[in-house]
């Protein structure tokens, strides 16, 4: 029987890479619902393309468009977030992969953990935001939760060599983004288009931004936190800025094992997918001798101020870190659309993890207030400005 597989977000860098990887898989996986919120026009080719049963569409607006677009064919279209739900619980799926950008697929991962799927998580915000919560539905219910994103699953696959209880300490390493080396005073007139001149990788504006705070680095200590059951203070951060060793994993004898690859989002892909056998795919190869050199650094933290806001963060817990992601989401937001300065993304933030009253082990729902009620903070203060 080939594994039934269900993608949130087929249309993104991730679902369109997943894609590629199942077809090299072949015959062994099969593809039985895909998810868009918006591009309409890229679902219905990959519908006519893999025929799934089911697909949904989170933007309701577009829903028509696409019933025009693939009318024709025995698909059943699901309108709105709920659909992403509907999706994940669907008896007949083997396999989730969580790609959608933002805090809109938690409710469907959720529903995921709870059915006792297999669960590759590539988007960070359902760990981050709801890592105790999505961590405790998986086990209570025989889910199994696997990364996607490369620094995870490096971690994941250099953890095998040994036990949690034999880990010393988790090593995630950074590219740096585009302003390795910069100072405080230097990315105070950082402009947009700075923002978004990843040196290394390829991805969408919001994720590149978060690269350029390093905020996806801060998210990424969270996630490991509840992901590996590790204590924050055995999770450092390495600048590595060839983005060759994706993390690594420093055991109590001393021994440090770690994952290497070229910069390809295939590689980790195909693991969640395949784990636990490894087959051949179309990941890029890696060369050591044409790299020659690898080189590492310290993070600046009073540069990067996300990075110390994560470790309190992620040593808080409760509904700190719904907070923490989503106001970062609405800054990056209003930044990308020219309403705020770059720094004003962590000031932003950090005056909402000041004025927030943390609530310990949330809900889900108490975990969603945090996130409106951190959402539309950022809006008035983001208008008014930050000392209003």
């Amino acid at each position: 029987m080939a594994k039934q597989i269900a993608i949130l977000g087929s249309t993104g860098s991730i679902g369109r890479n997943a894609l590629r990887v199942i077809d090299a898989l072949g015959s062994g996986y099969a593809i039985i619902a895909l998810s868009a919120h918006s591009n309409v026009e890229l679902l219905a080719e990959q519908v006519r393309r893999y025929k799934p049963k089911f697909v949904a569409v989170t933007n309701p607006d577009y829903v028509a468009q696409l019933g025009e677009l693939v009318g024709e064919l025995d698909v059943e279209i699901l309108a709105g977030p709920d659909g992403l739900t509907e999706i994940a619980k669907l008896e007949e799926v083997d396999i989730v992969l969580a790609a959608v950008v933002g805090a809109a697929g938690l409710p469907a991962v959720l529903a995921a953990a709870k059915c006792g799927k297999q669960l590759a998580v590539a988007n960070k915000e359902p760990l981050v935001v709801a890592g105790e919560l999505l961590v405790s539905e998986a086990k209570k219910n025989g889910g199994t939760i696997l990364p996607v994103d490369s620094e995870h699953s490096a971690i994941f696959q250099a953890m095998q060599s040994g036990t949690r209880e034999e880990v010393n300490k988790i090593i995630l390493t950074a590219s740096g983004g585009p302003f390795r080396g910069a100072t405080v005073e230097d990315i105070r007139g950082v402009t947009l288009e700075q923002a978004l001149a990843h040196p290394v990788w390829n991805m969408g504006p919001k994720i590149t931004v978060d690269s350029a705070t390093m905020m996806n680095k801060a998210f990424e200590i969270i996630e490991a936190r509840w992901l590996f059951d590790m204590p924050v203070d055995k999770i450092e951060v390495l600048i590595h800025p060839e983005s060759i060793i994706h993390s690594l994993v420093e055991f109590v004898d001393g021994s440090v094992i770690a994952q290497l690859g070229e910069p390809d989002m295939c590689l980790p892909i195909q693991y969640a997918l395949t784990y636990p056998q490894r087959v051949a795919g179309i990941s890029k190869r890696l060369r050591l001798g044409q790299i020659g050199t690898l080189t590492f650094e310290k993070p600046d933290f009073e540069t990067f101020r996300a990075l110390p806001l994560a470790y309190e963060v992620a040593r808080t817990g409760g509904t700190a870190a719904a907070v923490f992601n989503a106001a970062n989401e609405m800054a990056v937001e209003e930044f990308l659309a020219g309403g705020i300065k770059f720094v004003t993304i962590l000031e932003l933030i950090e005056h909402c993890l000041n004025k927030h009253d943390v609530k310990a082990s949330a809900s889900l729902e108490e975990l969603l207030e945090a996130d409106a009620w951190a959402r539309e903070e950022v809006r008035i203060k983001s208008h008014k400005g930050i000392s209003a």
